[in-house]
């Protein structure tokens, strides 16, 4: 086995025996036999009750994810894109797991392999429930004289629940840490995984909502009601409890497809309230059940704190492109895309410049590197100071080494007022950016033939992936898969679209890939003349001092500075909490006159944890600031005194004059269907490649029926993939 192979095993043996845990929790053999013996060797004066539980349940998974940090560090040093080139595709397992078998609103698209730990996560809760109430009713306590046993049965029913909701928020916050090192490692992204994380907070909602109506039903049969504002200073609070619950209510309304596709926005503000719900769900469980969920949230928080402080920065927005369909492309300036270490010039010198070179290689500056399809968010002051939105990054890494460009489709208010903005006489533009964000590797290129399937803006993921192959055939003997794009547009001006495959400099060698291009205009039945169509317009803004390039940051592409603070900050939080317990907690709790507040203690804890990932961040942050600014990352100056405006005619009506040879093969390799639609069966099923990805952004049915023809085993070659933040 390859010492890549032995950490990965040692990977996954640690999450195994960590998954056991959470199995053997609500067994009478953990109750009457581990815990005691766990609590005489754990508990100790340093963490008191809580000893237990961060051992057996953060320990684990804080240790991968930081030890995976060091694992994607040395994996990506390792990684040669030019391995591509081999053809391995999917062996027949892998194919089978990863094929679509469920299409249906409102799960989504689900491959076997998600289904099978979605069956295998459903079948834990059952379990855990089953074992809760079991060894509860084998031994059930009447907190009340003259409780009836179904009384009393209710309350245990009510109380288990919340704790399967509490296996939930074990997983919950994994999906939405962007910058996590632990989704790389089973080949998941944030945005790829989403939908993991709207399936645990529905049914977190659920089993919370129906914990505290068991409660509330409980408490009012047996004349207890006051019980809801009690604050225990010895046990759990319950209005703790109901306020998070309120709190969690309007989060969830909101959430639902229906409400968040009609008011994204209060859906957007409203899901921000998950700070206080966390504060109050903690102060409700108390500090020895928060160390069963601790790992997700203290990764979370990391990488929340990590963004704020990058998004604290202005992005240098060089030039839009206006494309008369509505759609617009920001481009901005990034560091370049190289490596620059001055001091391994000097290796043979002396032996401090090599020190000095091998931190400067494992620790310094990392070049912006990105996959295509990856995810930029951008906020823009002058149009909203809160809201941020995540926009396909369009351009090559590779190929443009100065610039980062995102596309941008005008379907919403925001949207419409930056193009408005945009289209305005304009010096220039303050924005701030967070990522990007994407996949760890360029696994489409894997394949003998890529069908890109997209409808509308979807394209805009497909733009990337087009200038990769672009990039990477002008390598020596490197094989591209063959491309068939299918386009599905609403009217022909958004042919424009297909412009933006050409980056706005430079001179691609796109007729050098195989590429077959299939639009679609399905509400026009014939072609209009170049005359009726708006001009795509270049703008260009001027440089301000105040502006910084986008930058490698702390995650994707320096994976070991991650793992550094995710390790300190834990390990300065054990310190700390250790420190605050022995002496000044246990003191008091051992005091034969007082008690020290339960309250209290989850507090403590919540504090901890956030001054801890503040320090560390926020030192390790400005350190990687500093190297970087020292590394002489600058915008470059292209002394423009004015704001440019260039037009450029569309290639793609009759009439228009071809401005270049790379629109010319563009057009060439371009089939326009008037009036039509495409028939994706026919398509599909036609294809003799041994190994075809599928590839679908767009509208959610165009992506469920692409889904249905892989799922339905006419074809063994096809491998569909989707692309969207919705299920």
């Amino acid at each position: 086995m390859s010492s890549k192979g032995m950490v990965r095993a040692i990977f996954l043996v640690v999450f195994a025996v960590w998954l056991m845990i959470w199995v053997m929790l609500p067994t009478k053999l953990y109750k009457n036999t581990w815990t005691p013996n766990l609590e005489t060797t754990l508990n100790s004066t340093y963490f008191s009750g809580q000893g237990t539980n961060l051992l057996l349940f953060s320990f684990p998974l804080m240790f991968i994810a930081a030890f995976g940090c060091a694992y994607l560090h040395f994996q990506n040093k390792s990684t040669d894109s030019s391995n591509h080139s081999k053809r391995l595709g999917l062996d027949s397992v892998t194919a089978l797991l990863k094929r679509p078998v469920v299409v249906m609103a409102p799960l989504g698209i689900v491959s076997a392999l998600e289904l099978t730990f979605a069956s295998m996560f459903v079948a834990l809760l059952i379990w855990s429930l089953a074992n809760y109430l079991h060894v509860s009713f084998g031994n059930l306590h009447m907190h009340k004289e003259g409780e009836k046993i179904w009384e009393a049965k209710l309350r245990s029913v009510s109380l288990r629940l919340g704790y399967i909701g509490n296996i939930c928020w074990a997983f919950l916050f994994f999906p939405i840490t962007r910058g996590s090192s632990v989704l790389p490692l089973i080949g998941l992204t944030s945005e790829s995984s989403i939908k993991y994380h709207i399936w645990l907070g529905h049914l977190s909602n659920i089993l919370f909502a129906a914990h505290t109506i068991g409660f509330i039903i409980y408490w009012a049969i047996t004349n207890q009601m006051a019980e809801m504002v009690e604050w225990s200073k010895t046990w759990v609070s319950n209005v703790a409890g109901v306020i998070a619950i309120v709190i969690a209510m309007p989060m969830w309304v909101t959430s639902l497809p229906q409400f968040r596709r009609m008011k994204f926005e209060l859906f957007f503000y409203t899901h921000h309230l998950y700070f206080p719900y966390i504060f109050f769900y903690v102060l409700h469980v108390g500090d020895a059940y928060f160390c069963m969920i601790l790992p997700g949230i203290f990764l979370f928080l990391i990488d929340r704190y990590l963004r704020f402080l990058q998004s604290q920065q202005r992005t240098a927005l060089l030039s839009a492109r206006l494309l008369p369909c509505g759609l617009l492309e920001l481009n901005f300036s990034k560091t370049p895309g190289h490596y620059n270490y001055p001091a391994i010039n000097m290796l043979k010198s002396s032996y401090i410049f090599m020190i000095s070179a091998v931190i400067n290689l494992f620790f310094g500056p990392s070049r912006l590197y990105y996959n295509p399809t990856s995810i930029l968010f951008v906020n823009v002051p002058r149009i909203s100071k809160l809201q941020w939105h995540p926009f396909t990054v369009s351009s090559n890494c590779n190929m443009e080494t100065d610039e980062l460009s995102v596309v941008i489709k005008c379907q919403g208010s925001w949207s419409h007022k930056l193009y408005k903005e945009l289209g305005s006489s304009l010096d220039r533009l303050q924005v701030s950016t967070e990522g990007p964000y994407g996949p760890n590797s360029s696994h489409f290129l894997r394949h003998e033939c890529l069908v890109l399937v997209s409808g509308g803006s979807g394209i805009t993921p497909f733009i990337s992936i087009i200038r990769e192959i672009i990039f990477q055939i002008q390598k020596p003997n490197f094989k591209v898969p063959r491309v068939i794009m299918i386009c599905a547009f609403k009217n022909s001006a958004d042919l424009a679209m297909l412009d933006l495959l050409l980056p706005i400099s430079g001179t691609p060698q796109i007729s050098q890939i195989q590429l077959q291009i299939e639009a679609y205009i399905t509400r026009e039945e014939e072609q209009p003349m170049a005359e009726a169509h708006k001009p795509l317009q270049t703008i260009w803004f001027k440089p301000s001092p105040l502006d910084s390039p986008i930058s490698a940051t702390l995650g994707p592409n320096n994976w070991l500075w991650l793992g550094a603070i995710i390790s300190s900050s834990f390990l300065m939080f054990l310190l700390l909490l250790g420190i605050v317990t022995r002496y000044y907690i246990y003191p008091i709790d051992h005091n034969t006159e007082q008690i020290y507040h339960f309250s209290y203690r989850a507090l403590w804890d919540m504090f901890l944890v956030c001054v801890c990932i503040f320090i560390v961040s926020s030192v390790v942050f400005l350190w990687y600031k500093k190297q970087n600014e020292r590394e002489g990352n600058r915008i470059p100056n292209r002394e423009i005194a004015t704001p440019v405006t260039s037009p450029g005619v569309s290639p793609w009506f009759s009439g228009a004059e071809l401005e270049s040879l790379p629109h010319q093969c563009l057009v060439q390799a371009t089939n326009v269907h008037f009036g039509s639609r495409p028939d994706f069966k026919k398509t599909l099923l036609d294809l003799k490649e041994s190994d075809v990805g599928v590839l679908a952004c767009g509208p959610r049915k165009m992506r469920h029926d692409v889904a249905k023809i892989c799922a339905s085993g006419l074809a063994q070659n096809l491998h569909f993939e989707s692309i969207s933040f919705t299920l």
